[in-house]
């Protein structure tokens, strides 16, 4: 939050890490950076974006160090889900974050960054580490007003902000939506209204995406199947759906992965701890951690990739139509885990 709220540093960091729990927050730091160091649309063509679980080391480190045509020759290098890559590379990234070797700009997107590594301690004296967790619930109504103000240029009273945080709820990302929104039908004072969000702010739309995921992890696939009907037949875009979606099952896709992780290295993480690190709030965690068991070792290792396949489906890699593409979606949320009492979070491995 602090990042996001601060002023554009004379000469960026050699190296940014990027970590924690809210991937809404993760994605505006990298926007910002991207802004900072790249400036204009040409700069874009100096971003080299790798993914974590392929990324070598050596190829990161020639996109740093090639010598970068627009951008004011600034390299961005951005290593996405970077936690397996830092893992395997950690010496290299060690020695290079110590002793940068050339004017690029490597930023790295994790789940997590241990603070007694000598990785991190290396990045907290030569970059920037940047936490990117929601506020705390008490605080979440202050962040609207001044989220809606610094982003959207809106001027959110204090009871239109709590009526929107009771309606949509704690997703940053759909709380930024409906901000957008406001803004766009705001008159010449930029001002919005606790009228003007009991009208436009689609709760209902909202909590009916909660239910079709609720009853999708509770294996009701008809019921799932007729709320998807509902929401696209009243105007929902497959893409925002796809949005509102994604938010809850990253927190279940990095739940998944803190559980096998630790099981990897001889240790035992429970379902609902697992859950509060992927920033799961307390009042759904019963809720979340039946959720979580029923959906199985298997199928939740595979939400980010169920995630990723239906986002670029839905922007033109599929020629299904957007609803059959969330209806697959939905089919594998609500469909019986195979094996399911070996393959349950939390019990032996299948």
């Amino acid at each position: 939050m602090e990042f996001l709220a601060g002023r554009e540093p004379a000469k960026p960091c050699p190296v940014y890490a990027v970590f924690g729990g809210e991937p809404f927050l993760a994605r505006q730091v990298r926007a910002q950076l991207r802004q900072w160091v790249l400036g204009s649309e040409e700069g874009e063509f100096s971003l080299s974006t790798f993914d974590g679980a392929s990324a070598v080391w050596k190829d990161v480190l020639e996109e740093l160090s090639t010598l970068a045509m627009f951008g004011g020759g600034k390299r961005l290098v951005v290593v996405e889900e970077a936690d397996a890559f830092v893992t395997r590379f950690r010496p290299e990234l060690e020695d290079y974050v110590a002793r940068p070797a050339s004017s690029g700009v490597l930023v790295l997107g994790l789940d997590s960054f241990p603070s007694n590594t000598r990785l991190f301690k290396a990045v907290a004296a030569e970059g920037l580490a940047i936490e990117c967790t929601p506020p705390a619930a008490a605080r979440l109504t202050k962040w609207i007003v001044d989220w809606g103000l610094r982003k959207h240029q809106l001027r959110v009273p204090s009871a239109a902000a709590e009526a929107l945080l009771d309606i949509i709820g704690p997703e940053l990302g759909l709380l930024d939506q409906e901000l957008a929104k406001l803004a766009l039908v705001a008159g010449a004072d930029r001002k919005t209204s606790l009228e003007a969000v009991q009208q436009m702010v689609g709760g209902w739309r909202a909590k009916t995406t909660w239910v079709m995921l609720d009853a999708a992890m509770d294996g009701n696939l008809p019921a799932a199947l007729a709320q998807l009907d509902r929401l696209l037949s009243a105007g929902e875009t497959p893409v925002g759906l796809l949005g509102q979606i994604s938010a809850s099952l990253r927190r279940f896709a990095a739940a998944t992965r803190l559980v096998l992780r630790a099981e990897a290295t001889g240790r035992r993480v429970a379902p609902r701890e697992a859950l509060e690190q992927a920033g799961v709030r307390n009042f759904v965690l019963q809720k979340a951690e039946h959720e979580l068991r029923r959906l199985g070792r298997r199928r939740g290792s595979q939400l980010y990739r169920w995630l990723l396949e239906a986002d670029l489906d839905l922007k033109g890699d599929s020629s299904l139509p957007p609803r059959l593409i969330l209806e697959r979606l939905v089919v594998r949320l609500a469909a019986p885990e195979t094996g399911s009492k070996a393959g349950a979070m939390g019990l032996a491995k299948p």
